[in-house]
């Protein structure tokens, strides 16, 4: 009998905060030492005409897109080894596709997601910009998911859910990233019948994406888990692992994992 184990696709998500000085910091060695089927990063902060040769082409990939108006600011990638069947890089909503905050790959089982979700610390006007985003984004899935679609999203949620999933919860809770109604929104996500594959495997505290830079948060672990891969309900059991990959520098974020059954990709 077939293991799912022994067939199975690797998919890491991670805020690079800038690829082109991601590139500078090793990121083509950080995607030939790990092999991942497929490497979702966000805050890219660069258009394609920016980028180079190297980046646009890296061998065995194929490169997706969803570029910001506004250069070096936000912006969403995807390599993947699989072809997909289609690519998805518009909401419809002229002020978030601005931002280029999603790009999505259909393949027949599935549809992958990469977001960059807003940050909505900036003024309050940046909050309810998040929290429309919110709402925008569970409704567009929501869509597929109703007509017979599986989802898998991956990105920089930018909120902490659970008191454990940040090091400091009540000096926090006043703050954008741990406020009720952001939190609440991933309350509505778990309930629309989404499942966050970190915690399905994973419910110890300590464990953290985000640290901040300014105070060398991370030299003592203080941070945030604000990266996030969800999926459908309906392929809980073609999970094979989920995991928080800490020790990986380079950014003030690190990458995050998931690894599925591959039949879900043909």
């Amino acid at each position: 009998m077939e293991n799912k184990k022994d067939k199975k696709v690797k998919i890491i998500s991670w805020n690079i905060n800038g690829i082109r000085a991601a590139h500078k910091r090793g990121l083509l060695d950080f995607i030939k030492e790990t092999g991942a089927d497929i490497y979702c990063f966000q805050e890219t902060k660069a258009n394609k005409e920016q980028l180079s040769e190297e980046l646009l082409n890296i061998r065995g990939y194929e490169s997706y897109f969803s570029s910001p108006k506004r250069k070096g600011y936000s912006g969403v990638c995807i390599y993947s080894k699989l072809r997909p069947k289609n690519q998805l890089n518009d909401s419809g909503i002229t002020r978030f596709d601005n931002e280029g905050r999603l790009v999505g790959l259909e393949f027949n089982g599935i549809i992958l997601f990469n977001v960059y979700f807003p940050n909505g610390g900036a003024s309050e006007e940046r909050l309810d910009y998040k929290l429309d985003f919110y709402d925008f984004f569970l409704d567009f899935i929501n869509k597929y998911s109703s007509s017979g679609k599986n989802i898998i999203f991956c990105g920089d949620v930018n909120t902490a859910h659970k008191e454990i999933d940040l090091a400091r919860p009540a000096a926090n809770k006043n703050n954008t990233g741990f406020l009720p109604q952001e939190r609440a929104w991933i309350d509505r996500v778990i309930g629309a019948g989404y499942i966050d594959t970190f915690r399905h495997f994973n419910t110890s505290s300590d464990n953290y994406t985000w640290w901040d830079y300014k105070t060398r948060a991370r030299e003592r672990n203080v941070g945030w888990r604000l990266d996030y891969f969800f999926i459908s309900k309906n392929i809980k059991n073609e999970m094979v692992d989920a995991y928080i990959m800490d020790k990986v520098i380079g950014s003030d974020h690190c990458p995050v994992a998931l690894e599925l059954s591959l039949h879900l990709f043909k």
